[in-house]
């Protein structure tokens, strides 16, 4: 899980990108607190709190619940089952998913008009 993640934050910097990760869903929900970037990439299959969860505790929080949130999994069922788009992902990716499959699907959620206040 960490080189895959390793793999996607190099790509994504190599095309223009910041990317800052997280080892676990604890983290990834204070990173997102705290950093409070335009997208983020999720992993459904996280230590210490899953995907789901944490989407769920990002989409509750005032500060971060306008962040769109891409979903990447390896078990699309899994993540269907257990409420991810509900939840609040707006995108949802399969493994093994190409590098620039991903990238375009930040480009298009970076291209959404800003939600009303």
């Amino acid at each position: 899980m960490q080189d895959a993640r390793d793999i996607y934050a190099a790509y994504l910097e190599v095309r223009g990108f910041r990317a800052v990760t997280a080892r676990d869903g604890e983290q990834a929900v204070e990173v997102a607190t705290s950093e409070r970037p335009d997208v983020i990439v999720m992993d459904l299959t996280m230590p210490k709190m899953d995907g789901i969860e944490a989407t769920r505790r990002i989409k509750r929080n005032p500060r971060t619940r306008k962040i769109p949130v891409i979903m990447l999994t390896g078990y699309g069922q899994r993540a269907i089952e257990g409420g991810a788009l509900e939840a609040g992902a707006a995108v949802f990716l399969t493994k093994p998913c190409p590098p620039d499959e991903l990238e375009a699907a930040v480009r298009r959620l970076l291209d959404r008009p800003a939600e009303p206040s």
